[in-house]
């Protein structure tokens, strides 16, 4: 199980840092959880998802992470399914 601990930065913000039991490494949960950094590319789901529309980021976040956050990998499928319907039938609308 993951322990929480928190962390007050200089700018009095609020992190939670998770700490892997296995390995000891310490994940800013916050700002860069593991889920969203842990790509073989290095590249962070954010820095490519801040740049579309809101229906399709959250898709590809969901898409992202599948397996990765939690073991139900078929519930972020259908996440990333529905956000993708929504913007199907936002665009139909145009």
């Amino acid at each position: 199980m993951e322990q929480l601990e928190l962390d007050f930065g200089d700018e009095h913000r609020l992190a939670a840092i998770a700490q892997n039991g296995n390995t000891g490494e310490h994940y800013d949960m916050v700002n860069h959880p593991p889920h969203y950094t842990s790509h073989p590319s290095g590249i962070e789901c954010i820095t490519v998802t801040e740049h579309m529309t809101f229906c399709i980021g959250n898709a590809i976040k969901y898409l992202w992470r599948v397996g990765l956050k939690s073991d139900n990998a078929i519930q972020d499928l259908e996440k990333a399914r529905w956000y993708i319907d929504r913007e199907i039938a936002r665009r139909k609308k145009k």
